[in-house]
């Protein structure tokens, strides 16, 4: 489950031979280009050496391969893309095995993206570390990231939106890709969009209870978190053990007032009917912002209590653009 006050939990080059290009226009200088390719066709092996070359706005391509080891991504390489080279989100795959047990939550994340204005796209993050501690694929971090066309897989903690203690709040989106886990494994306190995409509960082998896919942490003067539309939610667990989400207040914060929105979305049998949504570390649910509004499958309901839906009027002003707006109308959603 999700810790305490630090949480648990183009450029696009299209010619092969343009491995690093700068490009001059006038006096403003283009972004550059870099390729990775473990097999050294590429400009760098590796893809954090690759990063560390970067300048704000550079587009790297990584070739297919499997990449091991941690890709962290400071806030200083603003507007950095990476991206698979064949657009083929399993061709590239960047991989660990580390737990926040032994290296923290940061520690533990396959990739650690603090950089504002960033694009992942076309591949796939993952931690296989497995049950016993939470060990992220991905610890987003900067405000206005996206995530096209990815997958993020783990078990525990799979995927934080996390942008420190307080009411400041970063916001991501994430489109047409695929999460995985068990635990807790959509988290955070940022205003972050889950847009197009599957996500997977693992089937944990238990007939009562497989996990729990939320745990939002939003700030009580935030009024979005998280929100899930027009995505599919699937397991092949057992029928009603899997819950939308838990009431996580970060390090025992009495203002960690989560928001969940599922919205517009298919759930599948594994989701529970009653009991969808779950108490935490002796904070009840209710204290939590949580609801539904207009899904459909064998896991969506509206017909009990404990499983709150949002009025049509209301969720006028709960839209994928209107968590990402902010106070500059931000606008990504295709």
């Amino acid at each position: 489950m999700p810790g305490s006050p630090l949480p648990r939990r183009m450029m696009a080059t299209t010619a092969a031979s343009v491995m690093c290009a700068t490009v001059l226009t006038g006096t403003a200088q283009a972004a550059t280009a870099l390729t990775v390719a473990a097999d050294g066709s590429g400009d760098h092996t590796t893809i954090q050496a690759a990063v560390a070359a970067a300048t704000s706005g550079t587009v790297i391509t990584i070739k297919a391969g499997t990449y091991q080891g941690q890709v962290q991504i400071p806030a200083s390489k603003s507007g950095i893309t990476l991206q698979g080279a064949t657009g083929v989100s399993a061709d590239v795959v960047i991989t660990g095995s580390t737990p926040a047990s032994t290296a923290g939550t940061a520690g533990s994340a396959t990739v650690h993206n603090l950089a504002p204005n960033s694009t992942i796209k076309g591949l796939t993050m993952q931690n296989t570390y497995g049950k016993g501690s939470q060990a992220l694929a991905l610890y987003a971090a900067g405000d206005r990231q996206v995530y096209r066309n990815v997958q993020m897989k783990g078990y525990q903690d799979t995927f934080l939106s996390w942008g420190g203690t307080g009411a400041k709040q970063i916001r991501q989106y994430v489109y047409k890709s695929y999460i995985s886990g068990a635990v807790d494994f959509i988290y955070g306190n940022g205003a972050l969009v889950i847009d197009s995409t599957t996500i997977e509960s693992l089937d944990t082998g238990s007939t009562s209870n497989n996990g729990y896919i939320t745990a939002a942490a939003t700030d009580d003067s935030n009024p979005y978190g998280i929100l899930i539309t027009r995505s599919v939610l699937k397991s092949s667990a057992a029928a009603r053990t899997v819950a939308l989400g838990r009431c996580w207040h970060a390090g025992g914060a009495a203002d960690a007032i989560g928001q969940v929105l599922v919205r517009d979305s298919t759930l599948g049998g594994h989701i529970r009917q009653a009991g969808a949504w779950q108490d935490m570390s002796g904070f009840s649910w209710r204290t939590c912002r949580f609801s539904e509004y207009a899904n459909t499958g064998a896991g969506a309901t509206t017909g009990t209590a404990d499983r709150p839906q949002m009025t049509a009027s209301t969720a006028a002003n709960h839209t994928a653009q209107r968590y990402l707006a902010g106070a500059d109308g931000w606008n990504p959603v295709p």
